[in-house]
């Protein structure tokens, strides 16, 4: 199955504080801010949801191909990226623009400030999704997930010009977009994905009940957190498939994209859906553990005596179609 990931690519720069922010503050004197915190830990993280979710599904033996839009400072990136088996050739690489980038310090209290800076993926925009499906031999489904606005609705529109199955996978992009364009987004998706708030705000913005919305689209799968999945479509009874318990969370960064990747992988094996978001709550459950988005390597026999202790033997058999070209 040749699956395209349309999305942001980003890193993260993480820093650490060892005080707190309220004690530099003078009564009084806040009209005028100018502060500095010499800190004490940096992180640096690879992110971005579409390199992410295109890693999780390199690591299950896929080859997926990431769209998206990055700067000069990407050639590391990429080498990570193809060493975990995405296909990084459709990525638009803007010279003198840098790779958007989350700048965040955390004090003692978790108080946080951050930046971000768009660079170069205000640029997806202007990335056609035809000539990916050309070097492909053609596109079997293209992931839609978090971007710049423009680029999402570009890719969508295309998809359904192109006659391509897309998952759509807004997220909190649709805060800033009209009523229309939320809608134009989701209908007509043959998988959408949200977490418990999302699915809230989708409603919301969209004006759209989530009837409506489960109508538009082929299968509705919404996250929810320690609690697991709720799968939903049309013509089936709604089904919660339980999140592996007992995960020692070091970091939950990047857990969602863990599991588009790890079901999206199910089903392009072949799994039945329940099956497929069982694997992808197995992959979560490791993401989870690792602190880092794109830091785990679901090894296959960890990954099917998983599946095996939290869901049964049924569901590991399945598992192992896909595991057999997981790195």
């Amino acid at each position: 199955m040749r699956i395209a990931v349309s999305g942001s690519i980003a890193t993260d720069h993480l820093m650490h504080f060892p005080g707190r922010f309220t004690e530099q503050l003078v009564a009084g004197r806040l009209r005028v801010l100018s502060l500095s915190f010499l800190v004490d830990r940096i992180d640096i993280r690879r992110g971005g949801a579409g390199a992410n979710i295109a890693f999780g599904l390199g690591v299950l033996g896929l080859t997926p191909i990431l769209v998206g839009a990055a700067g000069a400072d990407f050639d590391e990136y990429r080498r990570w990226l193809e060493q975990h088996g995405v296909d990084t050739g459709s990525v638009s690489v803007l010279p003198h623009e840098q790779t958007a980038r989350f700048v965040c310090t955390t004090d003692v209290e978790q108080n946080q400030i951050g930046s971000f800076h768009a660079g170069a993926m205000r640029a997806a925009a202007g990335i056609p999704l035809g000539p990916v499906a050309e070097r492909a031999d053609g596109l079997d489904l293209v992931v839609v997930s978090p971007n710049e606005p423009a680029a999402m609705l570009r890719h969508t529109e295309e998809c359904r010009t192109a006659g391509i199955p897309f998952a759509a996978d807004p997220s909190q992009q649709i805060t800033g977009m009209s009523r229309g364009d939320v809608q134009f987004l989701i209908g007509g998706a043959d998988y959408l994905f949200t977490n418990e708030s999302e699915a809230a705000l989708l409603q919301e913005r969209s004006g759209w009940g989530a009837r409506r919305i489960l109508d538009s689209v082929g299968t509705w799968v919404t996250t929810l957190g320690a609690d697991g999945v709720l799968l939903e479509r049309d013509g089936h009874e709604p089904v919660v498939v339980p999140a592996v318990p007992d995960v020692t969370v070091a970091d939950s960064t990047g857990a969602g994209d863990a599991l588009r990747a790890g079901m999206l992988a199910g089903i392009a094996r072949g799994l039945a859906p329940e099956d497929a978001c069982r694997l992808g709550c197995v992959v979560a459950s490791l993401a989870l553990e690792t602190v880092g988005t794109q830091e785990y390597g679901p090894a296959a026999m960890g990954v099917l005596d998983r599946m095996r202790a939290v869901y049964g033997d049924g569901p590991a058999t399945a598992g192992a179609l896909v595991m057999a070209g997981a790195a």
